[in-house]
């Protein structure tokens, strides 16, 4: 490594401020995720509509993220991203005055949406102001600041709606969005080019187009099969195996944040093109491992589920942004987020049908075959990387 490499810093003013945004933004949507399908209970709704809930902002999210990146080309980063903020916090503030199933889930798509711009502009933002050579680790550090809203602010809302109840959960969730709008003074406008003004993106390419290119689309696929079963894991291990899930689903998010920076930094040094593989086989094992039906099985088989699914994350991100101009790295991030919200919402809904028909072994052995399959397109772009 040179020293040039050594001695060029990850840190600014302007990633900063993307990282503070980002993580409120994400406080917000981790701490209403189990609250919001909890005060469906409120309004009279039952369990189905707690489920419409979640589904009806993923939905949103998914179908917004194909429309960011034509956004961003319209408004700019900046703009973009403070109308997600908005979206994504606003509405969370009206949610003690809903009365109805309706306008829980009118809250829920706009959440959803905003959802959608925060992430995909948050992660183009960051990755156009890391050095290009400290890209892996900068990625990598940014996945700690969104996964600790995940570890904590997840569990940590039905605790607070127990002890100061649904208001101020909701009040607070709306506010940690909301207060991301102070730092966007220091987040570029255009990225790509050096300008800072606001007068739109010269954003190059449509998600269309990426969805196209095989450079792009083969890791993404790739990464959607691993998130399809992080989805299914978090959805249903806890039903599947009961209190033992808690441990294992914590050990699980701990593994990842910690081996989405280490696999990161890897790839600066070494390439991220040879860690795809290995992050696949991880899940791929770890899932596995649910076969077993013992909690020493469980645990062990989500720890290093977790590994590879933080590796997976860091790799095929990293291939993506380099194999694509600073000037479409709003695309590659829609394209990236785009695979992960689908697969794990995807992976849900199927395991769920397949689970009630079969039983969860046949369930959790479809899942494995899943991800075993996405190694063969993995071993494909190691060898015959395109762009």
């Amino acid at each position: 490594m040179s020293t040039s490499t050594v001695r060029t810093g990850i840190m600014s003013r302007p990633l900063a401020a993307v990282f503070a945004a980002n993580f409120g933004a994400l406080v917000s949507f981790y701490l209403l995720l189990s609250t919001i399908p909890m005060f469906t209970g409120v309004v009279g709704a039952g369990e189905a509509g707690a489920g419409l809930t979640t589904g009806v902002m993923m939905l949103a999210t998914v179908t917004a993220e194909f429309a960011t990146a034509w956004l961003v080309s319209r408004i700019g980063y900046r703009t973009a991203f403070g109308l997600g903020l908005v979206l994504l916090g606003a509405p969370a503030l009206l949610l003690p005055l809903a009365s109805d199933l309706t306008a829980v889930l009118l809250i829920c798509l706009a959440r959803g949406v905003g959802f959608a711009i925060v992430v995909v502009v948050a992660g183009a933002v960051a990755a156009s102001l890391m050095p290009a050579e400290r890209r892996g680790e900068g990625l990598g550090l940014y996945g700690i600041v969104a996964g600790i809203p995940a570890i904590v602010a997840l569990p940590a809302g039905i605790w607070l709606v127990a002890q100061v109840g649904y208001t101020a959960v909701f009040v607070g969730g709306g506010l940690a969005a909301l207060a991301g709008i102070a730092a966007l003074r220091w987040v570029p406008a255009v990225i790509g080019n050096g300008s800072g003004n606001d007068e739109g993106s010269n954003e190059e390419s449509s998600l269309g187009s990426a969805l196209r290119s095989p450079g792009l689309r083969r890791p993404a696929l790739i990464f959607a099969a691993t998130a399809t079963a992080a989805g299914i894991t978090a959805t249903f291990l806890p039903l599947a195996v009961g209190e033992i899930a808690a441990i294992a689903l914590l050990g699980q998010s701990v593994t990842a944040t910690v081996a989405r920076w280490l696999a990161g930094r890897y790839g600066d040094r070494h390439g991220p093109a040879r860690l795809l593989v290995p992050g696949v086989l991880a899940v791929a094992v770890g899932t596995g491992a649910l076969l077993v039906g013992s909690p020493v099985a469980t645990v062990a088989g989500m720890l290093l589920f977790g590994a590879g699914f933080g590796v997976a994350q860091s790799a095929s991100m990293m291939i993506m942004y380099n194999r694509a101009p600073a000037t479409a790295y709003g695309t590659v991030s829609a394209l990236w987020n785009l695979g992960y919200d689908a697969g794990y919402g995807a992976g849900a809904a199927g395991f769920g049908a397949v689970a009630g028909a079969g039983g969860y072994p046949v369930a959790f052995g479809l899942t494995t075959a899943i991800v075993v399959a996405a190694l063969l397109p993995a071993l494909r772009d190691r060898r015959h990387p395109v762009r």
